[in-house]
């Protein structure tokens, strides 16, 4: 395999030089850059990108750690961050926290030890009582909810003006009586406490009543846990004419369930998801949805991390991004 200095040798320059042309550095006469070029491709000379790196104290691989990877949404943003980091020349690790709050601290703890040049972390476990974890000395950028006060960049969803637009698009079809399915609401701020109060302010615009029959929780936003509940609550007695879900993946539990009883959507029942999943598309009926767009935030949370691993020191305060949103009106509530 030829070395720098063969092709140095070869064009009649020194290793130095070759570098500043492999390395892209302007003060390279054209003359001499196309004579190294011509070398390179010659000798069939590889840039060894482990030793360059290594060298600069970097492996040229990030870590993303997101709850779970068997889910259709954090199969989307996997693809799109990996897509985004080739584009800046870094390549992608994965990890399952498992939506644990342990996890996701051993995460932010361990992300150095694994050799990681920079983590990206989705979190679902961590809340705001977790921001001294977030003091670490490698770059992270934080996908989720809002951790108040946290010294790392922050890439959100616009989760309380989209469930707001969701569910105000249920009105405006002519929904009074209008279901959610999310997760158990408690005090933390999580993405269901979020897009309820979304929720919560659409129904307030309509003069509606916020009914609290009509909150559905479920354990896990699974297709199956929010069938079941959906199932357990129509089950119970319990009417309704539209239904928000705070996920794709919910919406088609309860699309599931409402089947399985006979009820005809959206007819009888309008239903609009979360996430604008690539399987939303081609359900029967197709899924009224929001899209957030998933490639937008990647590329922003990748641009961060990679500003603040080339920087390789304290920089300008931390940066909270909200990304944009739209409906996708589909056949689930009429479209």
């Amino acid at each position: 395999m030829a070395t720098i200095q063969d092709v140095a040798k070869a064009a009649g320059v020194s290793a130095m030089t070759v570098s500043n042309v492999i390395n892209g550095h302007p003060n390279v006469r054209p003359a001499t850059r196309e004579r190294v070029l011509e070398a390179v491709d010659r000798l069939g000379y590889r840039v060894n990108v482990a030793a360059r790196n290594l060298r600069r104290g970097r492996t040229g691989t990030i870590c993303l750690a997101v709850p779970e990877i068997n889910r259709p949404y954090y199969g989307r943003l996997a693809a799109s961050i990996i897509a985004a980091a080739a584009r800046h020349g870094l390549r992608v690790s994965i990890e399952q926290t498992g939506a644990r709050r342990e996890n996701e601290l051993a995460a932010l703890s361990l992300s150095r030890n694994r050799l990681y040049d920079g983590l990206i972390l989705s979190t679902v476990g961590m809340g705001p009582a977790d921001v001294g974890a977030l003091d670490v000395d490698h770059p992270v950028v934080i996908l989720g909810e809002r951790i108040f006060g946290g010294p790392v960049d922050h890439v959100a969803m616009p989760n309380e003006a989209a469930s707001e637009a969701a569910t105000r698009h249920l009105v405006e079809r002519g929904c009074r009586r209008i279901a959610i399915v999310c997760g158990r609401l408690g005090g933390e701020v999580d993405v269901s406490s979020l897009r309820h109060a979304g929720y919560l302010r659409a129904l307030a615009a309509a003069g509606l009543p916020a009914d609290p029959e009509l909150v559905v929780t479920a354990g896990s936003f699974t297709m199956q846990e929010a069938a079941r509940r959906v199932r357990e609550r129509m089950a119970e007695g319990l009417a309704f004419d539209g239904v928000f879900c705070v996920t794709d993946t919910v919406a088609m539990g309860v699309l599931r369930a409402l089947a399985d009883a006979g009820v005809r959507v959206p007819e009888q029942v309008r239903v609009i998801g979360f996430d604008n999943v690539d399987e939303s598309a081609y359900l029967v009926p197709s899924l009224s949805t929001v899209d957030p767009d998933h490639d937008l935030m990647a590329e922003r949370a990748v641009t961060l991390l990679a500003a603040r691993i080339e920087r390789s020191g304290p920089g300008p305060e931390r940066e909270e991004f909200t990304g944009p949103f739209r409906l996708v009106v589909r056949e689930s509530t009429g479209g």
